[in-house]
């Protein structure tokens, strides 16, 4: 069973511009409206590959109950907590040039009797056959060991525990031993605290120490350059595919869900990894933070050529 958590969700709201005028008048020629948030989005693609996910969180207000009937079409279980305020909003503008402007909201802040019936029904669904996902940011003023003590109330129910997340959210979740997680470049540089763009071979060390600490499973999404997954007994890399692009927004979050689908499912390590680089790929050609239909994925997966870690 995977279990994807969302504590900050969103709607996405993109919109396509020409040229962005700041301090001026923009007409927008296009707009679409996704339920986001990293944890949903995980979701909605492991229903596109055809696997199953419990999707929990926090949502709020109107803009809630939006992403729930989302949800609910889609035929993705979910078992959110509901809080007082609204669940925010996040616009995602797009350039002709392809550049990408983001707005993100704050987001609604749970009180603590409401993190408490979260926590509270995330250790009901942990059990030794389930994979939390754990996602994305959380509320202003929110406690950033979070992540790290839901894996420890979740570990100790024999789950496990994927982690996606950036910063100090990232840096204390690492503490707990996540069983897998899925940083991009960046995010690894500035856990190692570089001043400056890592090689491969620096990222890749990065990795290694992880997982001397611990860590069973680090796959390291690298934007045009692939991904790498390395683990204990096993290395490969693969380079991103050349695909028709539309935004890269999302291509991380589809990452997870093919590396989270793969896990459920039993697939090898070299599936999980050509997996990943085909949904990530197939994501980057959708509108918003929609998911690549399954038949794309599958086609693309066939392009996917591994290649040793140096």
């Amino acid at each position: 069973m995977i279990v994807t958590v969302t504590m900050n969700p969103a709607i996405d709201k993109t919109v396509e511009i020409g040229c962005l005028q700041q301090g001026g008048l923009n007409r927008i020629s296009k707009v679409e409206y996704d339920a986001g948030g990293k944890g949903i989005n995980v979701s909605k693609t492991i229903c596109e590959l055809g696997g199953k996910s419990i999707a929990t969180g926090f949502l709020a207000g109107n803009a809630g109950r939006t992403i729930k009937n989302v949800l609910d079409e889609k035929g993705i279980e979910n078992d959110f907590v509901w809080i007082g305020g609204e669940t925010r909003t996040n616009t995602k503008v797009f350039e002709e040039n392809g550049m990408v402007t983001e707005l993100n909201e704050p987001g609604a802040v749970p009180s603590g009797k409401e993190l408490k019936e979260l926590m509270d029904k995330l250790e009901g669904y942990a059990g030794k056959d389930t994979l939390f996902v754990l996602a994305g940011s959380v509320p202003n003023g929110m406690d950033k060991n979070i992540y790290a003590s839901i894996t420890k109330i979740v570990h100790s129910k024999g789950a496990k525990v994927l982690l996606d997340a950036d910063g100090e959210l990232f840096r204390n979740g690492l503490k707990e031993l996540p069983d897998i997680i899925k940083p991009n470049r960046l995010e690894l540089e500035e856990y190692a605290k570089f001043d400056y763009k890592a090689s491969e071979q620096e990222i890749a060390n990065i990795a290694r120490k992880l997982i001397e600490e611990g860590i069973s499973t680090v796959a390291v999404s690298m934007g045009k350059c692939g991904a790498m997954l390395l683990k204990k007994d096993y290395e490969a890399k693969a380079q991103a595919l050349s695909v028709k692009a539309h935004s890269t927004v999302g291509a991380g979050d589809a990452m997870v869900a093919a590396i989270s689908y793969a896990y459920e499912s039993g697939l090898d390590n070299d599936e999980t990894l050509k997996l990943g680089i085909a949904t990530s790929a197939g994501a980057v050609t959708t509108i918003g933070t929609k998911p690549p239909a399954k038949d794309l994925v599958m086609k693309l997966k066939e392009d996917v050529v591994l290649e040793p870690v140096d």
